[in-house]
């Protein structure tokens, strides 16, 4: 089923770029897209797209231009901590051609946070940005955010990361929330396979993906609707309420927005 949420005039679209080769390697888990992607929603902005990355420079040139040219907004996770392979930063700067400068704000931020003598150089590197960059306030350890052109430039730390992003809102143009309902049946996808496919196409506006499930033995399927307008949702929801009730099937839980 699509589970793509169409544009339309007024939706930001936006791309996630995971930068770690420790979360490639299984080591760390990634805890931060699922928070993005809810707080995106809220915000009427649809993120269409995610990727995990090495600690590479050339890879990450590829991907920031790439995605920046694509997406409203870029949203990287990773990278800009004190480390030798922290390189997200230095990286960005490159994709754009600019320098690197030691932003004199960010080193008094830090100054302030880091006991006398704490701040060594390794944590000044966190202080360099790209030139024409501005600073996503930190709360949590000081060592700010970046954003340079349309790519917001966040820690991997999730709790880190969360105020980064929560701090953001004036910086995002947003669009109507993104409204959800879902509904749980016993049936499988093949029994629904037809007549879903004419719901959609009824209503290209909402978009519904379908989701198998096996649980306690049992085999069904959750269907998820997605669209901005409520009346489209919940009329596209009425419409599957209907096709499981006439395939004989049993609807276990329905959601509403």
């Amino acid at each position: 089923m699509n589970d793509i949420l169409p544009i339309n005039d007024i939706q930001k679209t936006a791309g996630v770029i995971i930068i770690g080769n420790e979360i490639l390697s299984g080591r760390t888990q990634d805890r931060n897209v699922a928070y993005i992607g809810k707080n995106l929603e809220k915000r009427g902005i649809s993120l269409k797209e995610v990727i995990v990355i090495p600690d590479d420079e050339r890879i990450i040139i590829e991907k920031v231009k790439t995605y920046s040219n694509k997406f409203n907004y870029v949203f990287t996770t990773g990278g800009i901590g004190p480390t030798h392979d922290d390189i997200t930063t230095a990286s960005i700067a490159k994709a754009f051609s600019v320098k690197l400068i030691r932003h004199t704000e960010a080193v008094a931020i830090m100054k302030n946070y880091y006991e006398p003598g704490a701040l060594t150089e390794a944590r000044l590197k966190m202080a360099d940005i790209p030139e024409g960059g501005v600073l996503i306030d930190n709360p949590v350890s000081g060592a700010p955010g970046i954003q340079f052109k349309n790519i917001f430039v966040m820690a991997g730390v999730p709790e880190i990361m969360q105020a980064m992003l929560d701090g953001l809102t004036d910086r995002l143009v947003c669009g109507p929330p993104i409204l959800t309902a879902s509904i749980s049946t016993n049936l499988t996808e093949s029994k629904l396979a037809a007549g879903m496919s004419k719901i959609q196409n009824k209503c290209t506006e909402v978009s519904i993906g379908s989701y198998p499930y096996f649980k306690r033995g049992e085999l069904g399927v959750n269907i998820v609707l997605r669209c901005t307008e409520k009346n489209l949702l919940l009329g596209q929801l009425a419409l599957i309420t209907t096709l499981i009730e006439e395939t004989k099937g049993i609807i276990i839980e329905i959601k509403t927005p």
